[in-house]
């Protein structure tokens, strides 16, 4: 075992317990525990969003992309970040105003009853458990690497860590430890990668010399697989729970307009430098081509342990980690948010209770409520990480649906009036069944390769399949209540300041 590395990451684990015990000094409410108040600046504002989106695909997986396909392997992180960049531009101001918790909040405002927001409660909570779930094992694996750990007790350490700052203090603690976070990876990668790598490579003349001329070229990676990192992630990033909630937390729209779109262009910039660290290594590392072909996130691991120097190779590791538990931070407090928020009203209802009316009678429970949601779910999380073994197809199903069944209706009610809660129900059902009926025709024809999971175009028909059903449905059917739209107008003007969506106008 490397001891050195080794410390350095544990260094930072430690450190990321501190964190928890800070942010928890500063969460008094519910709002402080799920959304830091709703008072970032732009600093804290644009290092948390930049920090939640690079996980660990951006991160590890942006350089084996690099390695295998040159600097087209940016493609990935670009198009997180041109993603991060359109939500913050044209939807981030009118949801960081709405004063809200998530994303099925919005449509219950939007549409004026619940008709579309419990489908859509349900795949978040799915979307973001997986999510959860895919990023604990992923730094899992560099525990077992690092210091020998089996898989379980990987799982259990790196994910107990962020359970215990998680839930302590919530999303203050959360935003706290992505300023770290957001650090290391700055130094990581763009201090201490880059240059090293670099200079093992011989520099920018000798890769041109070395290496084919597709590695020179935008579209080396493929024409579709560009547009596929577009349509899901993308798009994906337009929705997403995890996503939006770090928009709550901005203390003005114009933070959340200006904050994001720092963090997407920080995102394209990031993307640029993984991709031209793993070109690099393709030329100072040719004998790991074989093992990057069969595992591209491989690459990461060997430039920290055989290209830089022991101490600069642990604070590479420990990036890696840190990109990885802040997508997994950010995971856990959505589908704990959406869980309690969304989810368990709805299936309280089912026998005849009102949980937010017995919040509302004990309003002194709420954040240790919160507390409990975020650490039951937790473990709930390592526990899946754990037992299934393959938590990328589930999470790649989830995804499917929330973009092939969801993007839609949600997009739909910001930028459309005439769009109406019967559309957006029918569209999510609608969309929703296409992604997934394609998904299983295709997966029947591959004959259980998972050809059919990991294919695009189950989400191109489920997209297309709701944008029609929601426009045809909505133009033959009443518009939305005028009585809702003057409070959805309310709330869009931020002339409201009532936290949820507690508004006599919803119904």
């Amino acid at each position: 075992m490397d001891y050195i590395n080794g410390g350095i990451v544990a260094l930072y684990l430690v450190g990321m317990l501190a964190f928890g015990w800070w942010g928890k000094s500063r969460t008094h409410s519910t709002s402080d525990y799920l959304v830091a108040g709703r008072r970032l600046g732009p600093v804290l504002y644009t290092g948390t969003m930049a920090a939640v989106v690079l996980g660990g695909a951006s991160t590890v997986g942006g350089v084996g992309l690099g390695y295998r396909h040159g600097i087209s392997g940016m493609w990935l992180v670009v198009a997180i970040g041109i993603g991060v960049s359109a939500l913050s531009l044209f939807f981030a101001p009118k949801i960081q105003r709405l004063k809200i918790f998530t994303v099925s909040q919005m449509l219950t405002l939007r549409y004026g009853s619940r008709a579309a927001t419990n489908t859509s409660g349900i795949v978040m909570l799915a979307y973001t458990l997986m999510l959860c779930a895919t990023s604990t094992g992923a730094y899992a694996t560099i525990f077992m690497v690092l210091y020998g750990w089996e898989r379980w007790l990987a799982i259990l350490v790196g994910g107990g860590i962020v359970l215990i700052y998680s839930s302590i203090g919530g999303m203050w603690s959360i935003t706290l430890a992505d300023q770290v976070q957001f650090f290391i990876k700055t130094v990581g990668v763009f201090f201490l990668m880059l240059p090293f790598v670099l200079g093992a490579g011989g520099g920018w003349s000798a890769m041109q010399q070395r290496l084919d001329a597709t590695f020179f070229q935008w579209d080396g990676i493929g024409l579709q697989t560009i547009i596929t990192y577009f349509v899901v992630y993308g798009l994906g990033l337009l929705i997403g729970q995890d996503i939006w909630q770090r928009v709550f937390t901005a203390r003005s729209d114009n933070v959340a307009r200006w904050g994001g779109l720092s963090a997407g262009i920080y995102c394209i910039i990031y993307g640029a430098a993984g991709a031209i660290i793993g070109m690099a290594a393709r030329v100072a590392l040719p004998g790991i081509a074989a093992e990057a072909e069969q595992n591209p996130d491989a690459v990461y691991a060997e430039v920290a342990l055989q290209v830089l120097p022991l101490a600069v190779g642990g604070i590479v590791l420990a990036a890696a980690v840190a990109a990885m538990m802040s997508t997994a931070s950010g995971a856990l407090i959505a589908a704990a948010t959406v869980a309690r928020t969304d989810v368990a009203p709805f299936v309280a209802s089912w026998f005849g209770r009102d949980l937010q009316r017995d919040e509302q009678k004990n309003p002194e429970h709420e954040v240790s409520n919160n507390r409990w949601w975020v650490f039951g779910l937790g473990v709930v999380i390592m526990i899946l990480a754990i037992v299934v073994d393959d938590v990328v197809a589930a999470l790649t199903i989830s995804y499917d649906i929330l973009v092939g069944g969801l993007l839609i209706s949600i997009l739909g009610g910001l930028i459309w009036r005439r769009g109406n809660g019967v559309g957006a129900a029918w569209s999510m059902a609608a969309g929703t069944a296409v992604t997934l009926g394609t998904m299983i025709y295709l997966e029947i024809r591959a004959k259980n390769t998972f050809d059919g999971v990991y294919a695009n175009e189950p989400i191109y028909f489920g997209l297309l399949a709701s944008a029609l059903t929601y426009i045809v449905v909505s133009l033959a059917t009443g518009r939305t209540d005028a009585q809702v739209l003057a409070s959805w107008d309310r709330r869009v003007a931020g002339e409201s300041s009532v936290e949820g969506v507690q508004d006599s106008a919803v119904r």
